[in-house]
């Protein structure tokens, strides 16, 4: 097909659903005397999930247009992005990422015998490469690879040497690879800029950038690897899928922040050419769509019912995924997958290089949610207790009975956005079941003092809280009491002297930021 595309056809393939586009006229140039050379690099962090599927559609486009392809696994970038990755498993990692971005792109028909493949360590350990770094740090300030970061690398109070580094080896990774043009997400846009800035400066040509949209997740915001509601991993059954896709953020009409519509748009449409929604007659049928604007304008005007949405998707996700997951029944697979990715409650130590000596004190065990309250009012038995619906993401508000009558007046506590533990064993308390547990702060003494913990400003329902170093874990389904992991866990909950929720030193995260409390500094968490 390539063979018969004008130069400019082929520029009109490259760049289309691209957000933006840096050294168009260069790319312009290149294809009226040969093809272009491009190349995507992924960290071997997090499970690849199917916000993966919009790379590789694109990456189908290029190959399309003729372009020569480079996919990098970036094994140096997972280690040096906050240790992501511990140095003991880069190796497996990069194995696992290379199993599965090969499934992927055969699933979506991709010919893998026009693609190169190459891991980060066969060439930015070199004399030559790290002599550039060393040229790179003498050039770049502190506060340009600061910024140059700020989006892509993981950001701490305390950030490492290591995570300064990064944006220079991706910028002279352009070089070592030898391409014209580098791809990745709007994301890593000042990382590009700051590619373009400084390597002219070592003697090596200005390269051009191709830069995807971010596709939003299940939860409205960025699709994450280490967010387990806001994702479907590759792997994920088709019981997870429905059960994910049910629970996604798809409000009627609504088109903004729509991670269900976005799948549609950047991955269905290019590798389909349209899109099948599914519905029953009295509903007006099913319709086959082959322009998305038309999908999007009639999920606007309401002539897409969400429910109908995630059903068609659903259908289309599992086509994709089913030849992913046949692949990966294999016993050697399965053992790839295990040993790259180590259950965390099943280790004594994690990739933040943490832990402990007990597999039962594993923090990702806790099912920690953002929750908001919608209803409160006293106890009908007890005055000393208020009881509480409270929002956590479901379809229902949970029963919450709680001791805070002393502490927090009713009007304080309604629609306030609070952390609620959701995987205790429901007990009554004087007659009424409390299905979950609010999580307060609080400081012995008289008179006692306790404070309900604030997830960061802009939460929602239903999003996980983790501890960091402890984000790829999943919670039990329920806390089983005889082992009293909850009470176990609970001794080392405390509040820091800038108010900050920790567990063993570590913050309690969602991915907006930091759960604190007003003003219970030292104070202990229950």
């Amino acid at each position: 097909m390539a063979g018969q595309l004008s130069p400019e056809e082929k520029f009109t393939l490259i760049t289309r659903n691209l957000q933006e586009v840096l050294g168009e006229e260069k790319v312009k140039q290149v294809l009226q005397e040969r093809e272009l050379k491009v190349y995507w690099g992924t960290a071997t962090t997090g499970k690849p999930h199917v916000a993966y599927f919009v790379p590789m559609s694109k990456i189908a486009d290029f190959l399309r247009a003729g372009c020569e392809v480079t996919i990098l696994f970036a094994d140096l970038h997972a280690y040096l992005d906050n240790m992501k990755a511990p140095w003991e498993l880069l190796e497996l990692r990069v194995k696992y990422y290379e199993q599965v971005i090969k499934a992927m792109l055969e699933s979506i028909g991709v010919p893998l015998e026009k693609l190169r493949f190459i891991k980060g360590t066969d060439f930015q350990l070199s004399r030559e490469y790290t002599l550039d770094v060393y040229r790179l740090s003498s050039m770049v300030t502190e506060h340009d690879a600061k910024k140059a970061g700020a989006e892509v690398v993981k950001q701490v109070e305390h950030p490492l040497l290591s995570g300064l580094l990064y944006p220079g080896l991706q910028a002279l990774d352009e070089e070592y690879l030898k391409v014209d043009a580098q791809f990745g997400g709007v994301d890593q846009r000042k990382i590009f800029t700051l590619a373009e800035k400084y390597l002219p400066s070592l003697g090596y040509a200005k390269r051009s950038h191709l830069m995807n949209p971010m596709v939003p997740g299940l939860t409205g915001a960025k699709m994450s690897s280490s967010e387990e509601e806001s994702k479907i991993d590759l792997l994920d059954s088709k019981e997870d899928v429905k059960k994910k896709l049910k629970k996604a953020f798809c409000e009627p009409g609504n088109t903004d922040n729509n991670g269900v519509l976005s799948f549609v748009k950047y991955v269905l449409f290019p590798l389909q050419g349209e899109f099948s929604i599914k519905r029953d007659p009295k509903w007006g049928g099913d319709k086959v769509y082959t322009d998305f604007k038309e999908v999007e304008d009639d999920f606007r005007g309401e002539m897409i019912h969400p429910g109908d949405l995630k059903a068609s998707v659903e259908v289309a996700l599992n086509q994709l995924m089913e030849p992913i997951r046949k692949k990966f029944q294999s016993p050697e697979l399965r053992k790839l997958t295990n040993s790259a990715y180590p259950d965390p409650s099943k280790t004594t130590k994690t990739a933040g290089g943490g832990g402990g000596d007990d597999d039962e004190l594993a923090p990702s065990r806790l099912d920690i949610r953002v929750g908001k309250i919608v209803s409160v009012e006293k106890h009908p038995d007890a005055d000393s207790l208020y009881l509480e619906k409270i929002d956590v993401g479901e379809p229902e508000p949970r029963t919450v009975v709680s001791g805070l009558v002393a502490y927090v007046s009713q009007e304080d506590l309604q629609d306030r956005t609070v952390l609620v533990l959701c995987n205790l064993k429901p007990q009554k308390m004087r007659g009424i079941e409390s299905q979950a547990m609010l999580l307060c702060a609080s400081i012995e003494g008289e008179p006692r003092r306790v404070e309900p913990l604030d997830p960061p400003e802009g939460s929602s329902p239903g999003e996980r809280v983790f501890v960091e170093g402890y984000e790829s874990g999943k919670a039990d389904e329920k806390l089983n009491p005889k082992k009293k992991v909850w009470e176990k866990l609970q001794a080392d909950l405390k509040i820091s002297d800038e108010c900050v929720a920790q567990w063993k030193d570590r913050k309690l995260l969602t991915k907006l930021g930091q759960i604190t409390c007003k003003t219970l500094k030292g104070g202990n968490i229950s």
